[in-house]
C-alpha cells in the first residue's frame, strides 16, 4: 500500500462500528496497522451512520467539508439496500457513483481505494429474531456483492471480500457485537488483516 497520511472512510453501521467502541472499529484497526506498518497516518475521517443507503451515503458525502484528495478511501455500502428490499439495479447505480467517487477523492488513483464486500448479517441472532431465512439473505448479499465487485474490477479497484469471515458467526459468537448482529472487534481485526495483506 503506497504511503498514508490521509485515510476517509465511506460506508454505514460497519464502518462506524455500531455496537463496539471507536478504537474496535476496522478504520480505527486500519490506522493502527498502517501506523505499525510505518505510516504517518495523520487524520482519519469517517462518513457512516447506522442505516444509511446508497442514496443517504451521497447525501451525507455531499454535506461533508472534504479535502481535496486523501492517501486512502475505504467504501462499504449496500447492506441497508438488500435489508430494505431496494433493487439491485438502484444499487449498482449508487455503487458505482460512489466509487468514482472515492476515486476522485484520492486523486483519481485506484491504488489508493479499497472497497470491503457487505458482511452477511442472515447468519446472526438478530436474523433469527426477525423471522429471517439466512438462506435467502445469504442469496441477495451474494448478488450485491457480485455487483460491487464487478463495478469494482470495471474501475480498477481492489474489492475485499470480508463476507466467508463474516458467516463464520453462525458457529462463533465472539465474532459478534453484544446486539447480535454488528461485528465485534475481533471481526474487525480479522477485516484488517485482509485489507492489509
Amino acid at each position: 500500500m503506497k504511503a498514508v497520511k490521509t485515510y476517509l472512510a465511506l460506508g454505514d453501521s460497519y464502518t462506524i462500528g455500531e455496537a463496539v467502541s471507536a478504537a474496535e472499529s476496522f478504520p480505527y484497526h486500519l490506522k493502527e496497522a498502517l501506523l505499525k506498518q510505518g505510516h504517518s497516518v495523520e487524520s482519519l475521517q469517517i462518513i457512516a451512520q447506522t442505516g444509511w443507503t446508497t442514496a443517504e451515503l451521497q447525501i451525507a458525502i455531499a454535506a461533508e467539508t472534504l479535502a481535496s484528495s486523501y492517501d486512502l478511501v475505504t467504501l462499504l455500502i449496500g447492506v441497508n439496500n438488500q435489508y430494505r428490499g431496494y433493487a439491485l439495479a438502484n444499487y449498482r447505480v449508487e455503487f458505482e457513483q460512489l466509487l468514482r467517487q472515492a476515486i476522485a477523492l484520492a486523486g483519481a488513483d485506484t491504488d489508493r481505494v479499497r472497497v470491503l464486500s457487505i458482511p452477511d448479517w442472515g447468519v446472526t441472532p438478530f436474523a433469527q429474531k426477525e423471522g429471517r431465512v439466512a438462506e435467502q439473505v445469504a442469496k441477495e448479499i451474494d448478488t450485491f456483492n457480485a455487483a460491487a465487485q464487478e463495478i469494482s474490477e470495471k474501475l480498477g479497484v481492489v474489492f475485499i471480500n470480508i463476507t466467508p469471515h463474516s458467516r463464520l458467526a453462525a458457529t462463533d459468537l465472539n465474532l459478534l457485537a453484544s446486539d447480535g448482529l454488528h461485528p465485534s472487534g475481533k471481526m474487525y481485526a480479522e477485516w484488517v488483516q485482509q485489507l492489509m495483506a
